[in-house]
Formats: structure tokens, C-alpha cells, sequence
């Protein structure tokens, strides 16, 4: 049997954090087997389900790397299947016609709290018939004893009392099927084996594994992980970080990193904590699932980005921050801004912890002279410094290597001919370079930047009478 799972959200609002593990989770799962990922859009929801939601979806999906096996499915526009099956379980003699009004329904409730009895439909209409002339709901004839027993894959044996799986809708008075049978149908022709889902569904496996056994058809394999909660062990909100795909996206987070950081969240590989997809395919299943909640922690998502950061391809992260360095600058990047970016990547990397960080670090390489100055690089940019820079530039400008260490060679010595600390040429060297008091060790800087462009850029400075009009 080939493995076919699913996700299935409904596009009222963003793709969030525990949506996407979920994904994550059926996505290994089915890489793992051999098997297939589907998408399914619940869009039953007709007044919040938008096109904008849907697309936000997508997008969080394909920059996570989780691309599903076939078109998705759209759930609303299976409608008249579902209300087909609802009326072959009729046909069947597994479902009935209700036609309690809903004056009746809240009296029944009133009464059956009073009794101290489960408040679900007693099944008045299922032994007495219906009106043919009133209007009428769908309902499940469930067993009234008894009980139903979910083998879950991740929370094991849960039984439900039949007594408190009442008939449930399956369509409604309009003729509109329910979540509860939609669903059940569209996993039944899509053809999932297994269903992995958070545990605030799994009341739902209940009455949904009723609804197959009244089809004759076979049920999927439950799995139902805990859901995320906050560092307080509260709920997972928007104030813990329960923000959408696209915003990770947007902080300066790598798909690899959210990959692996979601993985963590709930299952585990002994003491790993980097995981890489191919090992994750490899190793996941769903014995190594927990059974608690798990706790978001942006520290440590943060930490383990920047672990992704420092052994990310250099070229690929010059391309990733460009469209936030150009936002920056006001103008596209030139082809030489590039190449020293992607360069200059071996010295930048250590020092962020997501693209943004990167970019706003990376941006001296591209600034188009004169630089301006942060107020940490002016205090660096005193008279002595500037002095000191105009008796530096001649050696420089005779240095025929133009390598890092031939540079730091050249500065050694002036330091030392001067009897100055090498930091007292150093920092205003760095300050004159980028426009700041810190950054990759300046030596690098003046390789990358190349000759012409780093004298020019110390040249700059000799010729500002007060560095602090550029500032900024």
C-alpha cells in the first residue's frame, strides 16, 4: 500500500507556526514511506475563506521546500459529492431526515442539563419519522452503545462512548454537507492512509471513524501530535511568535532552519539538534513523536538559524538579502556591490543570526562613496585618527600584493615605525572602510573592496573637514 497523506487547512488567515509543522510532519512522513504529500483547501467557509489566504498558503508552503504531489483540492467545490454520500448512507438505512426546529433543540438541551445527561440530540426524528413537509437536516444514526476505539499512532488506544457520539449533521437544512462529512469523504477519494493532524482533532476521530464504518469504508491511520505552546506553557499565541510562514520569511529566517526547528518541536533523533532534510526523511516516523506539548522558543530558533547562516552557501546568501540591501540603498545593486557581498560572505556570516542582520552588515560593501557614518565610527574619526590615515595611505598605495595579510603586514609596521597599538590605526582604518566602529576584521574589507576602491574610500575621509556632516 503506497502512503498518501495530507494538509488540510482551511485559508481564513496565514499559514501559522502549528500549521506548518503539521505540513512538515505529513511531508516526512510520506517522503519517508515512499509515499505521496496531497493538499487539500477546506474553503467550505465561504464568508473568511479569500484567494489572498489560499495564495498565503502556497507561498508558505513552497518556501518552507514542502511541495506537494498533485493539484490540491479544493473542498467547497466537492460539495454535491459530499451531499451524494450523505444520501447514500439514507439509502442505506445509517442515516435519517430530522426536522427538530432549533426552539426544540434548546429545549432538548435544557432539559437533558437538568437530568445531569450528555446534551447531544436524543434521537427523537431517528424513531419517529420525519414531516416530508418541513424542512429537514441529515443526521448520522450512531450506535447507542458501546464504544469506538481509535488506535492513534501517537496517543495510542482512545476510546470514545458511543453514548456520547450523538447523530450528528452531516447535512444541513440547506443542503450544505458539514465539516464532519466533508472531510470524511474528500480523505476517503483522495486516498489517505494516514491522517496526522494536531490533538485538538482528535474528538473528531470519533465521529469521523463512525462515518467510515457506515460507508463500509476503510479508516485511515490516526496520528494526533500535541499541539505547540508558548515558553509559559500557555496556548501557542501571537504573542509567543505564532506569527505566519511569510513573516519567518520575512525576519531573515532560511526555509532549512524553520525546517529543522519545527522537526524538534514534538519529535526527536536521540540528543541530534541539527537535522538536515535528508536525515529527517530518513529518520522520521511517528513512534518518536511525544506526547506533550512542545514550547516555542525563538532564542533558540534564532541560534539554530544562525548555525544555518554560517554554512550557507555563499552566493545564495548574497542573492537572498539583495532585494533588502537594494530596499536599503534605494536602487539596485551593481555587479562589482555583488561580487564583494558574496565575497565578503566568509567574514559577515558569523556575525548575524538571520538576513536581515546579514544584510544590514553587508550594506558598506555596497554604499556608493562618500560613506556616511554611524556615531560610533565618528568618535573613531578624530583629528589624531585622520592624521594617522594620511600617513597610512602612501604605504598602501605602494603595497603591490594587495592581500590581507600583506596589508596587515604594512600596518604592522606603521604602527610600530609610529609607536602607536595596532587598534589605534586599525579602528579608523574600519570606521573610514564601512561607515561603522565594528565589522569583518578590516584587512578582509580591504581585499575585498579592492585597491582602487579602498583608497578612494580612505581618501574620502582626508578630504571631509568635519566627517559628522555625513552623518546620518
Amino acid at each position: 500500500m503506497t502512503v498518501v497523506t495530507r494538509f488540510a487547512p482551511s485559508p481564513t488567515g496565514y499559514l501559522h507556526i502549528g500549521g506548518a509543522r503539521t505540513a512538515l510532519f505529513n511531508w516526512l512522513f510520506a517522503r519517508h514511506h515512499g509515499g505521496k504529500f496531497l493538499l487539500r483547501i477546506e474553503d467550505t467557509d465561504r464568508a473568511r475563506s479569500t484567494p489572498d489566504a489560499v495564495e498565503k498558503i502556497f507561498e508558505g508552503l513552497r518556501w518552507l521546500g514542502l511541495e506537494w504531489d498533485e493539484e490540491p483540492v479544493f473542498q467547497f467545490s466537492r460539495a454535491a459529492r459530499h451531499a451524494e454520500v450523505a444520501h447514500q448512507l439514507i439509502a442505506k438505512g445509517e442515516a435519517y431526515k430530522c426536522t427538530c426546529t432549533p426552539d426544540e433543540l434548546t429545549a432538548m438541551r435544557e432539559k437533558a442539563k437538568v437530568e445531569g445527561r450528555p446534551i447531544g440530540y436524543d434521537g427523537r426524528c431517528r424513531r419517529s419519522g420525519h414531516d416530508p413537509a418541513k424542512p429537514f437536516v441529515v443526521r448520522l444514526k450512531s450506535p447507542e452503545s458501546g464504544e469506538t476505539v481509535i488506535d492513534d499512532k501517537v496517543q495510542g488506544v482512545v476510546r470514545f462512548p458511543n453514548a456520547q457520539l450523538d447523530d450528528m449533521i452531516l447535512l444541513r437544512s440547506d443542503g450544505t454537507p458539514t465539516y464532519m462529512l466533508s472531510v470524511v469523504v474528500d480523505d476517503h477519494d483522495m486516498g489517505i492512509t494516514n491522517i496526522i493532524r494536531g490533538d485538538d482533532h482528535l474528538t473528531n476521530a470519533g465521529r469521523q471513524a463512525l462515518l467510515y464504518q457506515a460507508m463500509g469504508w476503510e479508516a485511515p491511520v490516526f496520528a494526533h501530535i500535541p499541539l505547540i505552546h508558548g515558553p509559559d506553557g500557555a496556548k501557542l499565541s501571537k504573542r509567543h511568535g505564532a506569527l505566519g510562514a511569510e513573516a519567518y520569511r520575512d525576519m531573515g529566517f532560511l526555509p532549512e532552519a524553520m525546517r529543522n526547528y519545527l522537526l524538534r518541536l514534538g519529535w526527536g533523533h536521540g540528543d541530534d539538534e541539527i537535522i538536515s532534510t535528508e536525515q529527517a526523511i530518513a529518520w522520521f516516523d511517528l513512534d518518536a513523536v511525544g506526547k506533550s506539548p512542545s514550547r516555542f522558543d525563538m532564542d533558540k530558533l534564532s541560534a539554530l538559524n544562525g548555525h544555518y547562516l554560517r554554512s550557507a552557501d555563499d552566493a545564495r546568501l548574497a542573492d537572498l538579502i539583495a532585494p533588502t540591501m537594494e530596499a536599503r540603498l534605494g536602487h539596485p545593486l551593481p555587479a562589482p556591490a555583488r561580487t564583494r557581498i558574496a565575497a565578503g560572505m566568509e567574514g559577515l556570516k558569523p556575525r548575524a543570526k538571520n538576513l536581515v542582520e546579514l544584510a544590514e552588515s553587508a550594506l558598506f560593501y555596497a554604499q556608493e562613496r562618500p560613506l556616511r557614518f554611524d556615531e560610533k565610527a565618528l568618535k573613531n574619526l578624530d583629528s589624531e585618527a585622520i592624521a594617522h590615515i594620511a600617513a597610512i595611505v602612501p604605504r598602501f598605495e605602494n603595497e603591490t600584493a594587495w592581500t590581507r595579510s600583506a596589508l596587515e603586514d604594512v600596518t604592522r609596521i606603521f604602527s610600530e615605525t609610529h609607536e602607536i597599538k595596532l587598534g589605534k590605526i586599525a579602528q579608523p582604518l574600519r570606521a573610514a572602510l564601512t561607515g561603522a566602529a565594528t565589522s569583518p576584521p578590516v584587512f578582509e574589507i580591504m581585499e575585498i573592496l579592492g585597491r582602487e576602491e579602498s583608497l578612494a574610500r580612505l581618501k574620502d575621509v582626508l578630504h571631509l573637514e568635519n566627517p559628522t556632516a555625513n552623518n546620518t
